[in-house]
């Protein structure tokens, strides 16, 4: 978690600048003081395992982020959180699972799927690419992100700009990678970071 809160600290002006054009010109502000909240929660109640961590962090998220993005990254969290147990380890297949589990728990919330330029652009196979490294989801992710330029939003506050969604990255699609970014760089540290 505190490699994804750095991550988002370091990108939060690139990400409201992304949001500008097709949001509320938001989300980099909205998730920077999320996850400025979760670092102090995670320290005050020092969960034990790794699905607590998540659970609480996906609570903080909800309470403090606007928008969309805190119930939709407090879902991913809490459901992966939730699959994880309280198992004090957990394995990269274990991890994977539950990250999925997330997954499908924001595409039910928001009612979105892969290719409506969302979250999901980059979660769904950065997700689908951990079974191969935790490097290989932050790249299937950060080019599926890379991807959201040429769509149409379907979903969202960009779907209310119709064809002028179109020519711009989805922010959420975009934080997505950064926080599976985090998490290859944690798993994997010093193996091609980029």
């Amino acid at each position: 978690m505190a490699a994804a809160a750095a991550a988002v600290e370091r990108e939060a002006d690139r990400l409201t600048e992304l949001d500008s054009p097709i949001g509320d010109a938001d989300h980099g502000s909205n998730l920077l003081r999320g996850f400025r909240a979760v670092l102090p929660a995670l320290d005050a109640e020092h969960p034990a395992a790794p699905g607590e961590v998540l659970q609480l962090a996906g609570r903080t998220l909800i309470s403090t982020v606007g928008g969309a993005s805190g119930p939709l990254y407090g879902t991913l969290l809490r459901r992966t959180g939730k699959a994880l147990g309280d198992a004090a380890e957990v394995s990269d297949t274990e991890l994977r699972e539950a990250l999925d589990a997330g997954v499908t728990a924001v595409a039910q919330l928001g009612g979105a799927a892969p290719g409506d330029k969302t979250m999901l652009d980059a979660l769904v196979p950065g997700v689908a690419a951990l079974s191969t490294s935790y490097r290989a989801a932050a790249e299937a992710a950060e080019n599926g992100a890379l991807a959201t330029v040429p769509l149409q939003a379907r979903k969202g506050r960009a779907s209310y700009l119709g064809e002028r969604s179109i020519g711009h990255q989805d922010p959420g699609a975009t934080s997505s990678a950064l926080l599976l970014r985090a998490l290859a760089d944690v798993a994997e540290p010093g193996e091609g970071a980029a």
